[in-house]
Formats: C-alpha cells, structure tokens, sequence
C-alpha cells in the first residue's frame, strides 16, 4: 500500500469520526429559553468577537453595532463592523422565516442562500461567505455557525470556517441586546 494512499485513509477515517460525533440541532430541542430570530433580532444590538485562525491565533477584535426589524416573516439585520485594526464593514442581511424552525438569509458577501433552524435556544446556519482578503482578493469560506441564546437579552455565537473541508478558523462572538 502506497504511502499517500495510507495518509489519505488515516484523513478520511479522522474526519468521518469526527462527522460523526457531531452535534445535530435536534440535540436543543426543548432547551429553554427557546430561541426566535425575529423576536431577539428586533431593535438594536451590540456584539464583540475575536477571529482565530487555524493555530487558534487571534487575529481579529471587533465590534458590531446592529439594528435588526421584522414585518410579518421578513426580516432585516443591518451589521456595522468595526475591527481593532481600524477598518470597518457593512453587511445587510435579508432574513426570512420558512417554517416554525427554519430560516434563509441573504448578504451581499454570501453566496446563494443562508440556511437556518432553530431548535430549543439555538440556531444553525451553514452558508458560504466570501471573505475579503489582505491582498483585495475573495476567498470563499463554508460556515458551520450556531447560536446560543443564554437569556432574552445575551446570545453565544461559535462559528467554525472551512476551506475544502479543511478548519481554516474560528469566530467567537457575544451578541446583547440594547
């Protein structure tokens, strides 16, 4: 058996036990307090949060300021960035309620569509954002995100990024109602 063959095998075997573990959204169900984006991204909010890269390394501190609104099952969040750096960005989401539990979103920096359920106090969303580089250029990252509402005011947000599969980074992100 060729070496890159065993290598390969070794990669594959780790990851489908690591898919394997993972948690699934239904392990939430019944958790309270239960969570509704368009009942705790109504008004404004604050967030903090740090970017890792793949060594865990902070490389990114920011703030966001948001002003979500809701008429019926759509949904606007509008995210004002401000990062350590001094740079700041925009992105406008337009959300919309599917189903009891489920959701879509758009931004101008995902590609196609965001989607969401909901289950207990948390939110998954798996999207593709087209992350702005040093150099100018796009790189497309996969997000695995969830949010964990604590209480009606404050929400946890860990969100793993991956390049071909592969972990690239980490966002770790406090969300509180103003």
């Amino acid at each position: 058996m060729s070496q890159l063959f065993k290598r390969f095998a070794v990669i594959f075997v780790t990851t489908l036990g690591l898919t394997a573990c993972s948690t699934s959204i239904d392990d939430y169900q019944g958790r309270e307090p239960k969570l509704q984006l368009e009942e705790f991204f109504s008004g404004e909010l604050v967030a903090y949060g740090t970017v890792q890269d793949y060594s865990d390394d902070v490389i990114q501190r920011f703030r966001v300021e948001m002003v979500g609104t809701w008429d019926g099952n759509e949904g606007t969040l509008d995210e004002q960035f401000y990062y350590a750096d001094g740079s700041t960005q925009e992105r406008i989401w337009k959300l919309t309620k599917t189903g009891p539990n489920t959701y879509e979103g758009r931004a101008s920096d995902v590609e196609g569509v965001a989607v969401g359920t909901t289950a207990g106090n948390a939110l998954n969303w798996q999207y593709v954002l087209n992350v702005t580089m040093d150099d100018g250029s796009t790189m497309a990252l996969s997000l695995d995100d969830w949010m964990y509402l604590i209480d009606e005011d404050n929400m946890i947000n860990r969100t793993k990024m991956y390049k071909f599969g592969i972990p690239v980074g980490e966002i770790t992100l406090y969300i509180g109602k103003r």
